[in-house]
């Protein structure tokens, strides 16, 4: 690749990842999933609209992969251990049982009613038998329902993409519509076994090293907690077992550590998840050619019935029955399961395998996968409502970063009031911010308080506050003012403005 051709390319990447950020932000908005917006712009940059030609099925399989591995570390560091240790036998269950029972009933509706091969059928079911990790975590985590429902569809979605993947890799490759029982029982126990073993062991040896090794710098120590997760993927995929399922679980395992700086390690694999999702879907929406979607709208419609009516209801009834979980979150966990990248993805092993009939079965499940999700997505509010399972006095938790404040239009500033700063002893009412600058706490040895007008700064304090805009410049010069010469510093001539030497009294 030539300079020039380098410069095209970052260009087009940049513009595309942008636009997917403006497109997550419109859907957030409106209600949709963000995943839709994504896949249509990826169709929209792809050859039947901008002209860009991605055909490429080993390539995207290679980087779907990839993908789903951040995102499932994302999903298991962000994900609380106590929302989901009571949950574990019955998300264990729904992600293989259940896939099971989903698989059978999916390929048995598109058997009998689409006169699909047995050999196509099952292939088909086993693609789209699990929820997507993906979908689950950007939607449900905006909704107020009961931790523990919320926790049983994150934990089964983080653990049944593993089965599915080995379901889809026997199917593609196997001749016979059925393969032999033993040994895919024995293949799957022994790499969810592996899988799971190497992914709790590399989560606690990561643990070990961040809480005894010092980085030479913050922003290492997201980086590493990140690469702990990667590390037990690839691991366990070099040994025959299941990296998704290491992944998710080495991520468990650290996002659940008392590891340091935990908040800009959550930060940072909030952000690379992100950006694993939206190359994952622009990338899927490229491989599909728009104009051969419309013969797959049928078969996707009748398999996508099947699977949201029938096929789900039944495994999470049948699954859920010794647990003794209410109907009504059955109702709920069944309109839950949502599908995502994962299916689409999948799509690729069949094509990369030869198997006869692939590209149809990748245009029947790029539909199904954008069809249910615009009906699932955002109707999901409203059947949690009728289901009376929103929580009316839960609070969505807010993560304070030095960043914007949509919602305020503000910017959250920390002061900290260094020893011999003429900040001691100046009440707040002294302070004399610009409105509406205000102080809004105070951590005063590793205690808080709220302050009131009276109260007063002492050296050593570290102050939270609230600042517009366009009132923040002027805030940061008025403390740096009275840091330096007092109360009393606009009429001794100091501004506040920056020291030269690039310190300051924050």
């Amino acid at each position: 690749m030539t300079l020039p051709e380098l410069y095209v390319t970052l260009l087009v990447a940049g513009t595309v990842l942008l636009t997917s950020i403006a497109a997550a932000r419109t859907a957030h908005r409106v209600g949709l999933p963000s995943l839709l917006l994504f896949l249509a712009v990826g169709i929209v940059a792809g050859e039947d609209g901008l002209g860009l030609r991605f055909d490429d099925a080993q390539l995207a399989q290679a980087l779907g992969t990839a993908a789903l591995a951040v995102i499932l570390v994302e999903g298991g560091l962000t994900t609380r251990w106590d929302d989901v240790r009571r949950l574990v036998a019955p998300a264990g269950v729904l992600a293989t049982v259940g896939v099971g029972l989903s698989l059978l009933v999916t390929a048995a509706g598109a058997h009998w009613l689409l006169g699909l091969d047995w050999n196509v059928a099952l292939l088909l079911g086993a693609i789209v038998s699990s929820t997507d990790s993906a979908a689950v975590f950007s939607v449900l985590r905006a909704l107020p329902l009961p931790r523990r429902l919320t926790g049983l569809v994150e934990a089964e979605s983080g653990f049944n993409d593993a089965p599915t993947v080995i379901l889809v890799l026997v199917f593609s490759t196997t001749t016979s519509g059925v393969p032999p029982i033993v040994p895919l029982l024995g293949d799957l126990l022994f790499q969810l076994a592996a899988g799971g073993a190497l992914g709790v062991l590399t989560g606690l040896l990561g643990a070990v090293a961040l809480r005894h090794i010092a980085l030479p710098a913050t922003g290492l120590y997201p980086l590493a907690t990140v690469g702990f997760g990667i590390i037990a993927f690839a691991a366990a995929g070099a040994a025959g077992a299941s990296g998704i399922l290491a992944a998710y679980l080495s991520g468990l395992v650290l996002g659940n550590s008392r590891l340091p700086h935990r908040a800009a390690t959550r930060s940072f694999a909030e952000g690379a998840g992100w950006l694993a999702q939206i190359g994952l879907f622009v990338m899927l929406g490229l491989l599909v050619d728009p104009s051969e979607l419309a013969g797959a709208v049928l078969p996707a419609l009748v398999v996508g019935l099947v699977l949201l009516l029938v096929a789900r209801p039944v495994s999470v009834l049948l699954c859920l029955l010794p647990f003794r979980v209410p109907w009504r979150r059955q109702a709920f966990i069944s309109w839950a399961g949502l599908r995502g990248a994962v299916p689409i993805v999948l799509t690729t092993f069949p094509v990369v395998e030869d198997v006869p009939d692939a590209r149809e079965i990748l245009d029947i499940v790029f539909v199904l996968v954008a069809l249910f999700t615009l009906l699932q997505g955002p109707t999901l509010p409203a059947v949690a409502r009728r289901l009376r399972l929103v929580r009316t006095e839960a609070l969505r938790e807010i993560q304070v970063e030095t960043a914007p404040l949509d919602v305020l239009d503000a910017d959250l500033l920390t002061v900290s009031i260094p020893e011999g700063s003429r900040l001691h002893g100046v009440a707040v009412f002294e302070l004399r911010l610009p409105p509406p600058a205000v102080v809004t706490l105070i951590v005063r040895e590793g205690a808080t308080l709220v302050p009131d007008r009276g109260t007063v700064l002492h050296a050593g304090d570290d102050l939270l506050l609230i600042a517009t805009p366009r009132t923040r410049e002027d805030a940061e010069r008025r403390l740096r003012a009275i840091g330096r010469r007092g109360k009393l510093a606009r009429w001794l001539g100091e501004r506040g403005a920056p020291d030269p030497g690039g310190a300051a009294d924050r």
